[in-house]
């Protein structure tokens, strides 16, 4: 019951739902330096409260990044989806110039595709330690 301790509350709902979501680099290009992803974090973290979720957990490697988020029901994973990997790769686009040559053909940072997996069956503590063990590059 431990793992229940901050159920959230809506107008009409009781929720305590998580989302584990990677990204992953166009064409796998290891494109992330530390300070990428500690401004990244920074920029998902802001996208998830525009959208009232709460990215619990994050972390990530040159070429791909995990996420644990928080969100209610009302929210659409996809539609949140779309607004982190849209809004993360225009900003580190316009702040790190030199991010420019992993953009080379299709003027786009993320990869079309991602993961999104449901917490449901394991506790988000278990997740939260996995993503804490992702290497993050020197």
């Amino acid at each position: 019951m431990a793992e229940y301790q901050n159920i959230r509350t809506g107008r009409h709902c009781t929720f305590v739902m998580h989302v584990h979501l990677v990204f992953v680099t166009k064409y796998r290009h290891n494109v992330f330096t530390n300070a990428h992803l500690k401004r990244m974090e920074e920029i998902m973290r802001s996208v998830c409260e525009d959208f009232e979720t709460e990215l619990v957990d994050f972390n990530g490697e040159t070429n791909h990044v995990h996420l644990l988020v928080n969100f209610p029901p009302k929210v659409a994973v996809s539609k949140l989806v779309n607004s982190l990997k849209g809004v993360s790769s225009r900003r580190l686009r316009q702040e790190y110039p030199e991010l420019v040559r992993h953009y080379w053909r299709a003027q786009r940072l993320w990869s079309g595709s991602y993961f999104a997996g449901s917490v449901d069956g394991a506790p988000p503590s278990a997740v939260r330690q996995y993503i804490e063990q992702q290497n993050r590059p020197l």
